[in-house]
């Protein structure tokens, strides 16, 4: 029998909505047979090709995005609170991603799930290395392999063209799937993502 194929999940550690798809996506895809591919990107990059700006900066719908920023994260049960600086760069963090998933994915998504909530949980800045190296010692990884992946060119090449790659595939926000060929943009979109595996398409 042929493997289906991944759920490809294109996502910034900086991003809510990421976040809160993050919680439940693998629980989704795993009830249909399906494997989830993490794919952490810059969404900066992505604001740019598409001239969008950053969501909470727009006049009248940014007030209203973090009202919804919560009221998505108590729908979904997922525990949140608004970090005190936002957005932050998490430029690291894809890249300490990449260097582990080359070595153990089920670590690097325990390392996704850690930054993740170490930003949109307990508010810490992830933008920040001591934040990082911490979260690095709390998953016992060797802090000083760490620092050194984030500097290697390879590794920042790899963030860079996993973005460039993702705004070909038409992605302009985050969290972006791609599900056979489908696109979903945003969390909101977890239960079409659901009904799509579920019937094949619709």
């Amino acid at each position: 029998m042929t493997e289906k194929a991944p759920i490809d999940f294109w996502f910034d550690f900086s991003s809510p909505y990421s976040y809160l798809a993050s919680e439940r996506i693998d629980a989704l895809a795993a009830k249909h047979g399906r494997k989830v591919k993490w794919r952490p990107i810059m969404l900066g990059a992505a604001f740019k090709a598409s001239g969008l700006p950053l969501l909470i900066t727009v006049p009248l719908k940014g007030e209203y995005s973090k009202r919804d920023f919560d009221r998505s994260a108590r729908f979904l049960g997922a525990p949140y609170k608004f970090p005190p600086k936002f957005p932050v760069l998490s430029l690291s963090a894809a890249r300490g991603y990449y260097w582990l998933h080359a070595q153990d994915c089920a670590k690097a998504r325990e390392f996704a799930h850690a930054v993740f909530r170490a930003y949109w949980v307990d508010g810490r800045d992830i933008g920040e290395l001591p934040v990082m190296l911490e979260i690095v010692d709390a998953l016992q990884l060797d802090r000083d392999a760490f620092t050194a992946a984030i500097a290697d060119p390879a590794i920042k090449d790899r963030v860079k063209q996993e973005t460039e790659d993702a705004v070909a595939k038409g992605m302009f926000g985050a969290p972006y799937f791609m599900v056979d060929g489908e696109p979903f943009w945003g969390a909101d979109r977890l239960p079409q993502i659901d009904k799509w595996l579920e019937t094949g398409g619709f």
